[in-house]
């Protein structure tokens, strides 16, 4: 079913092998154990057979080399050692989500029969309903195979899914294996550590230092490495160097462990790869959307942190207005009486004009700061926090481009409704001035932009800290560089200007004041060129897309944690 020749496999592009020249056979309908001392390569193994590390060499499915990893991975399935799956679903709910994802299904009986033949294979049927959050440690390695079965695979790649379970659940886990392979006719390969267990499966593989140095069923092995007991394996392997391993293991080691079916027709072609059966990419997006509505509303501490942020913080603004527009109010534009009168008057107009336009562009460039700070939040942990859950669902068919779109489409759904609330609410209580039309779409596209760009720096970094911190520093540069409070020398003004978000939303939210008196105490104060609303929506949609090019360039490239 899978094999390998020759096989190097390397930590990254043109470093030292870890695995060297690995040649091995894992025939099909046979359950297969990996063994070998800690840190000997055997999950690098399985990673090079996946296309997860980079490989020199020949990696061979059906008999024939794998045309592709796409092709490669329609039929070989990867659990590993522990469930990856969002905590707050059921586990049925996290199996309903995959069976939609990853394999086409045409109407909701067949998928409904499909989920609870899988649940019950794995023995979970009466965990159902239970959160993986709260599934015991074999529960949660039972789920991770139901899971991978979901993409109805060939073979079945396991990492250590046995490793720290007590002996009745390790036991019931390579009870399922032994199911899918005596009752489905798959291929299984479990890296495995206890020894004691080897007489449950058909083949053994041993990996030492990098290298494949046996291949066999148990009888054989101890018959090789002239031991009574399997439990002496690792003390005879570190008596003699691993080139003593490597020529004492027979050259033809393929061939009694090749596939009995293939050997019979060796002259027949290779079984063609299945069809790429993945639902479409709207189908997909929908799923994905949905899944994520849920863990929103299910997620208590999330839930209860945008709350706060989304009705806090409009409050804030509203705190530090009500104390000072009010000032606004007497304000005359055109002083009369005498001339000494005259002169006071306008020296008092333009020290309240001073003061009234500098409380109306902090309190604008206040709603959109605190903007920019919801859309880090939003958006800076939203892909980063779930890396390794993502690289393992599009290893199973998940789309990379239905992944990020409904990531985009989320957060940006999520600020845009906090800018139009924060507009609401300010505005109503405050009594803004200005037409409502632009200022909600300034406010709302500039929460928008913040969360996808934010979202491109979650999906270029694998840690969530470090995405979340970068945006942060993104937000806090916002305040100095936008050119209101700070004021930059002319030469830099255009070059920065373009990026810095606060600006534009600053900008263009008040250009909508145009007929109001806070506009022409803004002007008094500051009389360079403004942004329209048009011209801001333009620049934020613009930081939009940049920030979901990111998103779909950090979603391309493979970044398994």
């Amino acid at each position: 079913m899978l094999a390998c020749r020759s096989l190097d496999v390397l930590p990254r592009p043109g470093a030292t092998p870890l695995v060297r020249a690995a040649d091995a056979d894992f025939a099909a309908g046979r359950l297969h154990a990996l063994i070998g001392p800690s840190g000997c390569g055997k999950t690098t193994l399985l990673k090079g057979l996946l296309g997860i590390l980079p490989t020199r060499g020949e990696i061979l499915l059906r008999g024939a080399p794998a045309p592709d990893r796409d092709a490669l991975r329609r039929e070989v399935a990867f659990a590993p050692q522990f469930s990856i799956a969002h905590g707050k679903l059921t586990a049925a709910e996290a199996l309903a989500a995959a069976l939609r994802l990853y394999r086409e299904n045409p109407d909701a009986p067949a998928r409904d029969s499909r989920l609870a033949a899988l649940l019950a294979l794995v023995g979970l049927a009466d965990r159902a309903g239970t959160a993986v959050e709260k599934l015991s440690g074999g529960q949660l390695r039972r789920l991770g195979l139901a899971l991978e079965l979901a993409t109805e695979p060939a073979c079945l790649l396991c990492d250590e899914v046995t490793s720290g379970l007590d002996p009745r659940s390790e036991d019931q886990i390579l009870d399922v294996l032994r199911r899918l392979v005596a009752e489905q006719d798959r291929t299984v390969l479990c890296v495995i550590h206890n020894l004691a267990k080897l007489d449950r499966f058909d083949v053994i593989t041993v990996v030492y230092e990098g290298a494949v140095v046996f291949q066999g069923p148990l009888p054989a092995l101890l018959a090789q490495f002239g031991i009574a007991d399997a439990l002496a394996l690792y003390d005879r392997l570190a008596e003699q160097p691993v080139a003593t391993w490597l020529a004492l293991r027979p050259s033809a080691t393929a061939a009694p462990l090749a596939d009995k079916r293939a050997a019979a027709t060796p002259t027949a072609s290779p079984t063609p790869p299945p069809p790429d059966r993945r639902p479409g990419f709207a189908s997909q997006f929908l799923t994905l959307l949905a899944r994520r509505w849920r863990l929103f509303t299910r997620d208590r501490g999330t839930l209860a942190l945008t709350a706060a942020i989304t009705f806090g913080f409009p409050c804030l603004v509203v705190v530090f207005a009500l104390g000072g527009l009010p000032q606004l109010r007497g304000l005359e534009l055109q002083p009369t009486g005498g001339i000494l009168e005259s002169l006071q008057a306008r020296a008092e107009f333009r020290r309240q004009a001073a003061d009234t336009a500098t409380l109306v562009s902090g309190l604008i460039l206040f709603q959109v700061i605190l903007l920019c700070l919801m859309g880090s939040n939003n958006g800076a942990r939203e892909i980063a926090g779930e890396r390794a859950l993502y690289e393992k669902e599009r290893m199973a068919g998940l789309r990379p481009a239905a992944y990020a779109s409904a990531k985009i489409a989320w957060v940006a759904l999520l600020g845009a409704a906090q800018g139009a609330w924060m507009t609401v609410f300010v505005k109503l209580l405050c009594a803004f001035p200005g037409a409502w039309a632009p200022q909600l779409a300034v406010l709302a596209a500039a929460g928008a932009s913040m969360s996808v760009v934010c979202l491109g720096l979650s999906a270029l970094l694998s840690s969530p800290e470090r995405a979340s911190l970068l945006s942060i520093y993104l937000v806090g540069f916002q305040l100095p560089l936008s050119g209101v409070v700070l004021a930059l020398p002319a030469a830099l003004v255009w070059a920065v200007r373009p990026f810095i978000a606060t600006y534009w939303g600053w900008a263009g939210y008040l250009t909508a004041m145009r007929d109001s008196r806070f506009y022409d105490a803004v002007l008094l104060l500051d009389p360079g060129w403004l942004a329209d609303a048009p011209a801001a929506l333009a620049v934020l949609g613009a930081h939009a897309l940049l920030g979901a090019a990111l998103v779909f360039r950090g979603c391309a490239v493979q970044r398994w944690p």
